[in-house]
């Protein structure tokens, strides 16, 4: 497979120079300046090495570098600069944000090796990514196997949550789930050290004893303890130890830290056949004040086949589509709409013109398309 390059400079003699010398060597981009190269990077990326002249109207090379960097860590990166550069292109090496720079006018040939010693380290660092990731799954696999054998309940706990936790994400637009889906198969692989009947009386709703209590809250430690021996774990033991049954903490916690407790609370009361919408009102005092576009996702998903997501709404922000979830009464006890009644173009007319003189209430509960809540 041929190498994928993508060079970045507003010298356009430059890329066409570079067109002609490297365009049998290599898949061959080049953009005229950074917002090409952005687009480039979006459209037909990753490359294995991308290089950037350091001067460039509107964003420097490093800047843009460092961006490349952010979306696409693997890609190599290199500088193309003026002699006069030279203290600014060796703070960018220093800093880490590109692995050679290169002086105008070079020759060819120069370019060249740069540019293939560069597709080997990119070659290196996705063979060690790939190694990994191996590793990871694989030792992965072996816990969660285990814990299907010593603990089916905990088991299917775990995967209940991790497929709340990366609808919530998806929702959410989160396009590296990896740390999500590792925190929710392992939240609960510490049970392994959790008597299977203090397992089985918490997943069903029975008050624990103390003793019993303090036996459960330690399987977060537990599983740190078992995580920290695999490489590149760290986030996904940080995350299974913000788990809010197994610590007292009041400090702010992260998106995906919420994710994975509004998952884990979903399914508590789930499991102990809670109606929804009593689920739902009792999990939006906890968690929504804590981050609203995670609740919000939450909402979508639980709500998806249905349609509507239920909230409440100001009465002058009431707009067709939308169902009420309460009778809407005067001051008089007068009936004015009826709950289950979809809301029309008359009847918000009707309710905007009736409002003053009626009192009629302020917040109104409803079912709210969820087409709405997704184009809000």
């Amino acid at each position: 497979m041929t190498p994928k390059v993508l060079i970045v400079d507003d010298d356009k003699n430059l890329l066409d120079t570079m067109r002609r010398g490297l365009c049998r060597r290599y898949e061959l981009v080049t953009a005229a300046g950074p917002e090409e190269g952005f687009q480039a990077l979006k459209d037909q990326g990753p490359f294995a090495v991308v290089l950037s002249d350091l001067r460039m109207p509107g964003i420097d090379g490093v800047r843009f570098l460092e961006k490349v960097k952010e979306l696409y860590p693997a890609t190599v990166r290199m500088m193309f600069t003026g002699h006069g550069d030279l203290e600014a292109a060796m703070a960018a090496v220093n800093e880490g944000s590109v692995f050679r720079f290169m002086t105008k006018p070079c020759p060819v040939e120069i370019i060249i090796r740069s540019l293939d010693a560069g597709i080997e380290q990119n070659k290196l660092v996705l063979a060690e990514k790939e190694l990994l990731r191996g590793t990871l799954r694989g030792c992965v696999k072996v816990l969660v196997d285990v814990l299907n054998l010593v603990n089916p309940e905990a088991f299917s706990r775990g995967e209940r949550v991790k497929r709340m936790m990366l609808a919530v994400a998806k929702r959410m637009g989160i396009a590296n789930t990896l740390k999500l889906e590792l925190a929710g198969m392992l939240s609960q692989i510490g049970m392994v050290a959790v008597p299977q009947e203090i397992v089985f009386k918490r997943f069903r709703g029975a008050k624990l004893s103390p003793e019993e209590d303090q036996i459960y809250r330690f399987h977060a430690s537990v599983a740190a303890t078992l995580l920290s021996q695999i490489p590149r774990m760290k986030d996904v033991v940080d995350l299974i130890g913000c788990q809010k049954d197994c610590v007292d903490q009041d400090s702010p916690l992260s998106t995906d830290a919420v994710i994975l407790n509004l998952s884990l609370d979903y399914d508590d009361l789930e499991q102990i056949d809670i109606a929804t919408d009593t689920a739902i009102e009792d999990l939006r005092r906890k968690w929504e004040s804590k981050d609203p576009r995670v609740f919000k996702a939450f909402l979508e998903v639980i709500f998806s086949e249905s349609g509507y997501i239920p909230g409440s709404v100001k009465l002058k922000d009431l707009h067709p589509g939308m169902i009420l979830k309460q009778d809407i009464f005067d001051e008089g006890k007068m009936l004015i709409m009826a709950k289950g009644q979809e809301v029309s173009d008359v009847a918000c007319i009707r309710l905007m013109r009736m409002q003053e003189s009626f009192k009629l209430p302020v917040m109104i509960s409803v079912l709210i398309p969820l087409a709405d809540k997704e184009t809000a």
